[in-house]
């Protein structure tokens, strides 16, 4: 166990760096996870932790039991105020933990879905939590996407970025051309309903910008559909809309 107490320590600005700097984490491949629960989904996800860092009024509490389960990770205890600067949250939980971020393959011809210039991270998050509640199996970003791995999306995927192949910074026409499956796509005013769709089998969602919507070029590579709404309605929040349509998909198919 080892204590910090000034904010020049080479080691707290090392996770200063990952908890606030995106460049950071790129050339780290770390990020710190915020708090038990998903420190929990993490290791239940068999990825390794390489350091606990405790807040001080923290490490005496029931948090102090992961030293024991995880015997052998190296701990740091901060001052409260230090550790206070090492997540955006208001009331922080007293625990966070550094792990290298994971590089799962996409399993070949497994069902995915496409998300082009999502700039929300907490909408991000939640369509991640969405995928992974759904069954999906590999989730490609553009490069127009907010960070993957950054706290905010992190904490909005409340460990679904455990449980998928995650890639960034795609080209989604192309992934869209080589994709065995059909992609669908929700557009407004399209002909055909979600409702109508033959989701079985290999398929896929892509899922555009909150304002923008799907760029033109990804637009043409999928089968358009609509999703039925209540009149004077014209659209749902992207994370709804992608809620309505992979539940319908696992409604027709199961979780494979």
């Amino acid at each position: 166990m080892k204590s910090i107490s000034s904010r020049d320590n080479p080691l707290y600005r090392e996770l200063r760096a990952l908890a606030m700097d995106r460049r950071a984490r790129r050339e780290a491949g770390r990020t710190l996870l915020d708090g038990p629960h998903l420190l929990e989904a993490a290791v239940q996800a068999d990825i390794p932790v390489e350091r606990l860092v405790y807040a001080e009024s923290a490490l005496a509490g029931e948090l102090g039991a992961w030293q024991q389960r995880l015997a052998g990770v190296p701990v740091l205890v901060l001052p409260d105020r230090l550790l206070a600067g090492l997540t955006p949250v208001d009331t922080p939980t007293g625990l966070l933990a550094q792990i290298a971020i994971p590089r799962q393959e996409p399993v070949p011809g497994g069902c995915i879905v496409l998300l082009e210039n999502i700039q929300d991270p907490g909408n991000l998050g939640a369509l991640l939590r969405v995928s992974a509640a759904a069954g999906m199996r590999a989730v490609h970003l553009s490069s127009g996407c907010a960070e993957v791995w950054s706290p905010k999306c992190l904490r909005g995927g409340q460990g679904a970025h455990f449980r998928l192949a995650i890639r960034e910074g795609q080209d989604l026409t192309a992934v869209a051309r080589d994709f065995p499956g059909t992609l669908h796509a929700a557009v407004l005013g399209a002909g055909d309903s979600l409702w109508t769709l033959d989701l079985r089998g290999c398929v896929g969602f892509a899922f555009g910008n909150e304002g923008a919507g799907l760029s033109e070029a990804l637009r043409q590579a999928c089968r358009p559909f609509s999703i039925p709404m209540a009149a004077g309605v014209e659209s749902l929040n992207v994370a709804a809309a992608a809620a309505v349509c992979l539940f319908e998909r696992l409604r027709q198919t199961g979780i494979d």
